[in-house]
C-alpha cells in the first residue's frame, strides 16, 4: 500500500471534524470527475491500519446537507483503495427509548431527499443497485459490540429516515415518520450509503441522538443538538478507537460484489 492510500474510510459528522485519533498525518486533496471533495482528506494511521478522514460538511461545518458533494466524496476514497466506511452521524429521536446520548446502529433507511444525485451511473451503463440491506451486516455488527464493550447504551438496529434539510421537520412529518415505522431522523446518509454501495465499499453509520424530533411536542434548535452533540464527540471518539482493530483486512460480505447482477 503506497503513501497516499487507506484502507478504512471515516466521514466525520457534525462536531466530528478533528481526525486527532490518527498519527503520521497528511493532507491531500483529490481531484474527482464529480468536483471538489467536502474538504481536504486526512491521511493517517491507527494501530498500523491506514485511515482516510474526511469532514462530510467540511471543516468548521461550512456545507448543509443537502448541499455536499457526496459522490465526490465516495468516489476520492474508492480512489484512494478504501474498502470499508465508518460515517458517524448525529441524529434526532423518534422513539421515547433511543434517548439523547444513546448510540443506534440503523439497519435500514427510508429516503426523503429530493434534489441530490444518487448514483455514479448517469449514461453508457445502467446500475440497479440493491438496497435491500444497505448497511454493512459484518461492520454493524462489530460496531454494535465495540459500542457494547466500552459500556455505551447502543440500539442494533433501526430505521433512519433521511430528509432533505437544511430545515427540521414540521410536527406532521415527524409524527407521520414515526408512523411509518422510523425510529431516527437526519439528513445526510443518502445518498451517501447507496453511493458506498455502488462503489463496492462496506458502510455502517455510527448515530448519536442528539435530541427528541418535534413529535415530542419539543421545537428543535440548531443549538440543542449542538450542545448534546458536543458532550457525545468523545463516545464517537471511543467507539472508534474500538471498532477499528477489531475490522479484519478479508472482506466476506456481500458488499464487495455488489455489482455483480446491478450493471445493465
Amino acid at each position: 500500500m503506497s503513501e497516499e492510500e487507506a484502507e478504512i474510510g471515516i466521514i466525520g459528522g457534525t462536531g466530528v471534524y478533528d481526525p486527532d485519533i490518527l498519527g503520521e498525518v497528511k493532507e491531500i486533496k483529490v481531484y474527482t470527475p464529480y468536483g471538489p471533495t467536502s474538504d481536504l482528506i486526512t491521511l493517517g494511521t491507527y494501530k498500523r491500519r491506514k485511515i482516510a478522514f474526511i469532514p462530510r460538511h467540511g471543516k468548521w461545518h461550512k456545507i448543509p446537507p443537502h448541499l455536499i458533494n457526496y459522490r465526490a466524496n465516495i468516489w476520492a476514497l474508492q480512489s484512494l483503495g478504501v474498502k470499508r466506511v465508518i460515517a458517524p452521524s448525529a441524529v434526532g429521536s423518534l422513539r421515547e427509548h433511543m434517548e439523547p446520548g444513546d448510540i443506534v446502529i440503523p439497519d435500514q433507511f427510508i429516503d426523503r431527499t429530493k434534489s441530490r444525485a444518487s448514483t455514479f451511473y448517469e449514461g453508457h451503463r445502467i446500475c440497479h443497485i440493491s438496497t435491500a440491506d444497505p448497511f454493512c451486516p459484518e461492520l454493524r455488527r462489530l460496531a454494535v459490540e465495540s459500542a457494547k464493550r466500552i459500556g455505551f447504551k447502543v440500539h442494533d438496529g433501526g430505521t433512519y429516515v433521511c430528509i432533505e434539510g437544511p430545515r427540521f421537520s414540521t410536527r406532521a412529518e415527524s409524527k407521520m415518520f414515526r408512523a411509518w415505522g422510523a425510529d431516527i431522523i437526519g439528513m445526510t446518509l443518502v445518498p451517501e450509503c447507496v453511493l458506498a454501495r455502488e462503489a463496492e465499499i462496506c458502510y455502517v453509520t455510527v448515530a448519536t441522538v442528539t435530541d427528541y424530533d418535534v413529535w415530542a411536542e419539543k421545537p428543535v434548535s440548531g443549538a440543542e443538538v449542538i450542545e448534546t452533540l458536543q458532550k457525545n464527540i468523545g463516545k464517537v471518539k471511543r467507539l472508534l478507537l474500538d471498532l477499528i482493530p477489531t475490522i479484519p483486512t478479508e472482506r466476506t460480505c456481500f458488499c464487495k460484489d455488489a455489482l455483480k447482477e446491478a450493471l445493465y
